[in-house]
């Protein structure tokens, strides 16, 4: 089996972050490691009995990037910090990584509620997939050596994660998951969806055609207000 190493970004998720750090650890994994990008709120508080916690610049990309250099394990698994695992999804990891040829995956992704938008999301994801678009929410994990032959996950504030697994699916399958993970809808509740899922389009857009994503940050802004 590999050696899971959990990384979690967080910027003040005192609300989510106590349910997320004891499913993880249920799980028994290798490590936590919760890289905070200035919280706040009690956030570095409640992941220390759970987790190793390393302070960074704000931002996923330069959080997770620093929290996979101190990371020990052969796999890293990069989890939000709204996120809840299946009981079975250090297995079905370990699983997947059993073929060689596979340098990392995702999970299935459910979002939380029974809000429009949270079934609307839950739709839309697989679709998403299908032309190759994976986000960060859905748990990519990647073998430590894959991880390290891509040179890294970017320091970007946003898009790291698509970039990410461009770069992977270069090295092999990548595959998703039978098993799931749950996220939470908040970030799009009391939304027009229409009207952010084109805003989240065109930025993406703008992202492929070769658009930094330092300069796209302050437009993505607000479609993640809620974090």
């Amino acid at each position: 089996m590999g050696i899971v190493s959990i990384l979690i970004p967080t910027l003040n998720e005192e609300a989510s972050l106590p349910a997320t750090l004891a499913a993880l650890s249920r799980l028994n994994p290798h490590e936590i490691i919760v890289a905070d990008g200035g919280s706040t709120d009690r956030t570095a508080a409640i992941a220390a009995p759970y987790a190793r916690v390393i302070k960074t610049p704000p931002g996923r990309g330069s959080q997770l990037r620093a929290a996979a250099e101190i990371a020990t394990g052969n796999v890293l698994w990069f989890v939000h910090a709204d996120t809840l695992p299946c009981p079975q999804a250090l297995h079905a990891i370990c699983e997947c990584l059993q073929d060689p040829r596979v340098p990392g995956g995702n999970f299935t992704l459910l979002f939380d509620g029974d809000s429009n938008a949270a079934r609307q999301l839950t739709r839309v994801y697989p679709w998403l997939r299908r032309i190759g678009l994976i986000y960060g929410d859905s748990g990519i994990f990647l073998r430590r050596s894959a991880y390290l032959q891509l040179g890294g996950i970017q320091p970007y504030p946003v898009f790291e994660d698509l970039d990410l697994v461009r770069r992977a699916r270069r090295l092999g399958p990548f595959p998703t998951l039978a098993a799931t993970l749950t996220t939470s809808s908040r970030r799009f509740e009391n939304r027009n969806f229409a009207s952010m899922f084109a805003q989240w389009t065109a930025l993406q857009v703008l992202f492929w055609a070769g658009v930094s994503p330092h300069r796209l940050a302050s437009l993505y802004r607000p479609v993640r207000a809620q974090r």
